[in-house]
């Protein structure tokens, strides 16, 4: 797809080795620095999908970057500085190989297991009776591993420790810093009328200290409800308008894709990210074509692109954009929902 990022090779004074994950290029500079690069690509079930989202990457950066400055007063975390909206430069640490999930809301893939009769997840027990898009009484905790390739696998807080993931005094460390650093991100999506539904986080060492690290509260990395409706739609049984990449699974699935062996490569299907691109081009034509008028010089530059005007939008991450009454009206269309998914951030 044009104008995406998808893949880096940069060569840095004092790089010692480079990391290609699912979304982002990280850069390691003297053991000491990492220069992490949010790429555009698009990953689900743990595989990385054929073509970028544009702008994914600087929108998911941004977002993660005012929600580290949002959140250091609970914990330490990696972040130095953002030279550029797609760019995070930041302490080196050494990571514990798991990642905190904690769920506010029975969805995803722990409604899907449950409807299939688990009870326990990750050692935690789960009551009978609960329905698709419920409140948990407490939020819930779900580590899982994290894998350098193929699948995470859940893990409980038990096995962690016993297996020397993490240790038991770190591990309590990490389980409050979640519950802590979910209760601040669940007050700011309340303020804009949101639900911070279920999220991740990862964690690691550095001169003995826990530290935060990665992205947070990002769409890529969390999931959000609309508050407005949400009960209503949950006493009717309805799905939830949300701004996650669950509409990108949930498609996956239809087309029997879940990144397990035997299955049809997610590399066959091209027509998600076709379509995915197209509703992002219309988006900015149509219900962001007022924010550009706006932001537009009296005379344009010769020249200009259509790229300059994408960037020009992502400027200010701190914008909410989540679209109006009548945009919304049309939200089951999927590819929509690639658009709203790509332009949907925070402002606090």
């Amino acid at each position: 797809m044009a104008n995406t990022l998808v893949h880096t090779d940069f060569h840095f004074e004092g790089q010692k080795s480079v990391y290609h994950g699912k979304v982002r290029d990280v850069y390691n500079i003297d053991d000491d620095i990492l220069v992490m690069v949010a790429t555009d690509r698009i990953s689900a079930f743990d595989v990385v999908l054929p073509k970028g989202i544009p702008c994914k990457g600087q929108v998911l950066n941004q977002i993660a970057a005012q929600f580290l400055d949002a959140t250091a007063d609970i914990v330490p975390n990696w972040k130095l500085a953002t030279p550029d909206p797609m760019v995070t430069v930041g302490l080196k640490c050494e990571g514990f190989p798991v990642e905190m999930i904690i769920r506010g809301i029975l969805t995803g893939s722990a409604w899907r297991a449950y409807k299939e009769g688990c009870r326990e997840l990750c050692g935690v027990r789960l009551p009978e009776g609960m329905r698709e898009n419920q409140r948990f009484a407490e939020p819930i905790i779900t580590p899982t591993t994290k894998a350098a390739s193929g699948h995470d696998e859940n893990i409980s807080k038990e096995e962690i420790i016993a297996q020397g993931l993490i240790g038991k005094d770190d591990y309590e460390t990490v389980e409050r810093y979640t519950r802590a650093l979910y209760k601040r991100g669940s007050e700011i999506a309340a303020s804009k009328g949101l639900i911070l539904v279920d999220t991740k986080y990862e964690f690691g060492k550095r001169d003995g200290k826990v530290i935060l690290m990665d992205e947070i509260h990002t769409p890529d990395s969390s999931r959000y409800f609309y508050a407005d409706g949400y009960e209503e739609k949950l006493e009717k049984g309805e799905p939830q308008k949300q701004l996650s990449k669950e509409f990108v699974r949930q498609w996956l699935i239809e087309h029997d894709f879940m990144g397990k062996p035997g299955q049809p490569s997610a590399r066959d299907d091209r027509c998600l990210l076709r379509v995915g691109g197209r509703a992002l081009h219309r988006a900015l034509r149509g219900h962001h074509r007022q924010a550009l008028r706006a932001q537009r010089p009296a005379r344009r530059r010769p020249g200009r692109t259509h790229r300059d005007q994408r960037e020009k939008l992502l400027e200010n991450p701190l914008t909410i954009i989540t679209h109006c009454a009548t945009c919304r009206n049309r939200l089951e269309d999927p590819r929509r929902r690639v658009a709203l998914f790509c332009f949907s951030t925070l402002h606090f």
